[in-house]
């Protein structure tokens, strides 16, 4: 696209974006630690889940001294419902790396970011333009398409040369200034209007500089991933007002889950069951009642029943717990 046409993009883009745009709470601020933790939170996330969790977040934790100091425990806690506890655990470790390497102060330069826990590129550009208005490019899954589609993009954006080539692309349309304002208009139309599978070219404020020919192909993918099924067995055992739980060392590391089982008990059908998606997973979660169980002190800990909500645990396996432990079932 020449710069004339680039130019005159923008200024579509951003006239609609003033009239259309989306009022997200860490649109309001340009606290580096603020946007940090929306673009955590935001990692394949959608915004409406997003929304009470950021808020309530700040308020437990407002800066990044205050989360240096928390324990894994209650980062973990903050977290649950959230799904994808890696994401907290990084955010929890560059903290820490921030008040330790940088005195409680962000790092300006991309580069430097990129050197904290769990910040790649995509992270390290958004917080640079967001935090610091700086003209960096963001590609991430709502630009991805909207670039995609604009330029009739068709290199697989999934292997390492379409992605170099399409993050070159996104370069040459971001100003020099308000490239904050810029980004968060590129990714509502993406959001907005833009869409996956429906997108409403009608309604487009850019679709004059559209390339596409059938925009629903795009962007194109090499790598589809097939979901893997998985079946889980986990046991429920309860006495004298506690329940038996295990310290997760996998999945769900430092959080709480009902006790694991090697095998489904003989003649015995699951009390309770439910089916959660994990990335590339669908995963079959049965609990079954037991009496006896084998019990592991290394991991497993008698907790009162009501201290439950205290202590992380994961959301099916506390969902699981709150349908098992409902009044009406005893």
């Amino acid at each position: 696209m020449s710069p004339k046409n680039v130019r005159a993009f923008r200024r579509s883009l951003l006239h609609w974006y003033r009239c259309r745009g989306r009022d997200l709470p860490w649109r309001g601020t340009r606290d580096a630690y603020a946007i940090l933790v929306s673009e955590f939170m935001l990692q394949q996330t959608q915004v409406a889940t997003v929304m009470p969790y950021y808020n309530e977040w700040l308020r437990r934790f407002p800066d990044f001294a205050s989360l240096a100091c928390a324990s894994e425990n209650h980062v973990l806690h903050a977290w649950q419902g959230l799904g994808y506890y890696a994401r907290a655990r990084n955010l929890h470790a560059t903290a820490r790396a921030v008040v330790d390497r940088h005195g409680g102060r962000f790092p300006r330069s991309i580069e430097a970011m990129q050197q904290l826990p769990g910040i790649g590129k995509y992270t390290a550009h958004a917080v640079a333009s967001f935090a610091f208005n700086q003209p960096a490019p963001i590609v991430e899954a709502n630009t991805a398409r909207v670039l995609s589609r604009i330029l009739n993009f068709r290199r697989p954006i999934d292997q390492t040369a379409g992605q170099k080539a399409l993050w070159q692309h996104a370069a040459e349309f971001v100003p020099k200034r308000s490239a904050r304002i810029y980004n968060s208009a590129l990714i509502d139309l993406g959001a907005l209007v833009c869409l996956p599978r429906r997108p409403r070219c009608g309604a487009c404020p850019v679709k004059r500089f559209c390339r596409a020919i059938n925009p629903k192909t795009l962007p194109v993918r090499k790598f589809r991933p097939r979901t893997k099924r998985l079946t889980e067995k986990h046991a429920f055992v309860v006495r004298q007002g506690k329940i038996l739980l295990e310290q997760s060392a996998a999945r769900w590391r430092g959080m709480w889950i009902l006790p694991s089982l090697r095998t489904s008990p003989a003649n015995q059908q699951p009390i309770y069951k439910s089916i959660f998606a994990f990335t590339n997973h669908h995963v079959a979660l049965n609990v079954y009642a037991q009496r006896q169980h084998k019990f592991n002190t290394y991991s497993q800990l008698w907790i009162r029943l009501d201290s439950l909500e205290a202590i992380p645990i994961p959301s099916p396996h506390r969902r699981a717990l709150q349908h098992l432990l409902q009044p009406d079932r005893h």
